[in-house]
């Protein structure tokens, strides 16, 4: 395969595998494109200390394997860089404390933003390397098409598995160094081109969940990774009656019904996670709704202008999968957060979780969930 190649003429590319299908045929894209390349593993955690299993698609010693034997029939070197206790003080511990602070994390926009694009990146200029190649489904678009001399994120052709919201934390230097080969092509189309290059890994399953979240839920990751059972304590309701008793904020996250263990004779879902009194507040589904909420740590792709709200009007995905709704965006009374407004409401956004603005397939930016009410903005620095 690699013999009618003629390599390093395009650049030198760091890819990284994790031994899945996407990154594999990320790599041979690459190369196709005379890019001298150098596949890299990167060790974040080992699946068997947290009791986990050995052959999970993502973040496994199977994977590894699979990423080297792939490297192997590239003819490309493969290398493994040990990350675990970056990942584990920038991901899991982040993943953790919120959980603990009745917060929901987006641990796959941390492990983007601070390994990924963050120390993967470093190590791969140290290198001389120019670019870091993905499997991620995502389109960079180079300047002059904004018209501003910035890089554009765009939405993958591959709409079931678009990854922007996942990347809206990109900035502009990593979105010069970073490159997604298969942003425009489908997940079918990469498999055929998996298949045809006789690939051990073309059918692999995917990984859909969390990877250190190996058995079991994350709420007994938490416990398992803390070496403690969470704290039981009360279910309320918005008066702060007593209604039963809960097993430990770590098991409950905004909107969930499923699973609450308690029976009021009407379906209640989780409206709000009290971690200062150990209460977690329950509603009837119309509560959990919100109009407005607010949104902090910004990051605008598509706007040259630092501290200001590029769109009046945008598309706000709160959710990775949900659909965009539309929605109005407030500049706050400093350019650390915006209010953004709803024209319907919307189903339990949760604290901690991403907003991500679109317009069209363009992403203009997001941040984090910091409250659902304006008012929460009167008090945005002190959470």
């Amino acid at each position: 395969m690699q013999g009618n190649v003629k390599q390093g003429t395009a650049g030198r590319a760091l890819i990284a595998m994790s031994g899945g299908v996407d990154s594999s045929v990320a790599a041979m894209l690459l190369l196709q494109a005379g890019y001298e390349c150098v596949g890299v593993t990167m060790k974040l955690f080992v699946n068997e200390d947290s009791g986990g299993d050995p052959n999970r698609p993502c973040c496994s010693l199977a994977g590894a394997a699979d990423a080297a034997r792939v490297c192997a029939d590239l003819g490309i070197p493969h290398y493994v860089f040990d990350f675990t206790e970056e990942f584990r003080r920038d991901v899991m511990e982040r993943f953790v404390t919120s959980y603990e602070r009745g917060v929901t994390p987006s641990p796959c926009i941390d492990c983007n933003e601070f390994l990924k694009f963050g120390r993967l990146l470093e190590r791969a200029r140290q290198m001389g390397f120019d670019k870091v190649v993905t499997g991620h489904y995502a389109v960079i678009e180079s300047p002059g098409a904004g018209g501003d001399g910035r890089f554009l994120l765009k939405r993958a052709a591959d709409q079931t598995k678009d990854q922007t919201y996942f990347l809206y934390s990109m900035t502009q230097d990593q979105l010069a160094h970073a490159c997604f080969p298969l942003g425009r092509l489908t997940k079918p189309e990469v498999r055929k081109l998996a298949s045809e290059a006789g690939f051990t890994n073309a059918a692999k399953a995917e990984s859909q969940d969390i990877c250190f979240v190996t058995q079991g839920g994350y709420a007994e990751f938490i416990e398992h990774y803390r070496g403690e059972v969470a704290v039981p304590g009360f279910f309320v309701d918005g008066e702060g009656r007593k209604l039963g008793r809960h097993r430990g904020i770590v098991h409950y996250t905004i909107g969930q019904r499923k699973g609450l263990g308690i029976a009021l004779g009407r379906p209640v879902f989780v409206k709000e996670i009290r971690p200062e009194t150990n209460e977690v507040v329950l509603a009837d589904e119309a509560d959990v709704f919100t109009d407005r909420i607010v949104v902090s740590e910004l990051n605008w792709i598509a706007d040259n202008t630092e501290g200001t709200v590029p769109a009046v009007f945008s598309e706000v995905a709160i959710r990775y999968g949900a659909t965009p709704a539309l929605a109005k965006i407030e500049a706050g009374t400093d350019p650390s957060w915006v209010t953004v407004v709803f024209c319907a409401p919307v189903r339990a956004p949760a604290k901690g979780q991403a907003a991500v603005f679109y317009k069209g397939d363009t992403v203009l930016g997001g941040g984090r969930i910091r409250g659902v009410t304006a008012a929460s903005a009167q008090n945005i620095n002190k959470k």
